[in-house]
C-alpha cells in the first residue's frame, strides 16, 4: 500500500516537500511515479525515480521539482518548489517494475494522493 502525505494550502512561489510512504512490501525493488490530478482533468505524469537513483521529469516539473528516495525508511519524496495555482491537484505516487519507468503507462501500483493548493 502507498500512502502520499504533506499536500496543504501554499501561496504562490511557495514550496512544499511530498512524501509517499510504502507499507506491506518494500520501495527497492520499485521505480517510482508521480502523477496529478486537477479537478475535472486527466491524470498527469509529474515524474519518477528510478530503482537506481535516476530521475526523470515531464516539462511541467522541470527545474522546479525535484524528486529522491530513502529505501531504508521505504519512502519517496517529492520535493515541489516555484510552485504556481496551475500545480493544484491531487498528487499521487505509483509503483512500477517495467524496464520503461519513463512511461506513464507502465505505472499500475496507485496510492492515495494529497491534496496540494496553490493559491495567487
Amino acid at each position: 500500500q502507498l500512502q502520499a502525505s504533506g499536500g496543504g494550502l501554499v501561496q504562490a512561489g511557495g514550496s512544499l516537500g511530498l512524501s509517499c510512504a510504502a507499507s506491506g512490501f518494500s520501495l527497492r525493488a520499485y521505480h517510482m511515479g508521480w502523477f496529478r490530478q486537477a479537478p475535472g482533468q486527466e491524470r498527469e505524469f509529474v515524474g519518477a525515480i528510478s530503482r537506481s537513483f535516476a530521475t526523470y521529469y515531464t516539462n511541467s516539473a522541470k527545474g522546479r521539482f525535484t524528486i529522491s528516495r530513502d529505501n531504508a525508511k521505504n519512502t519517496v519524496y517529492p520535493q515541489c518548489d516555484g510552485l504556481k495555482p496551475e500545480d493544484t491537484a491531487v498528487y499521487y505516487c505509483a509503483a512500477s517494475q517495467n524496464v520503461n519507468w519513463r512511461m506513464a503507462v507502465n505505472y499500475n501500483s496507485w496510492g492515495q494522493g494529497t491534496l496540494v493548493t496553490v493559491s495567487s
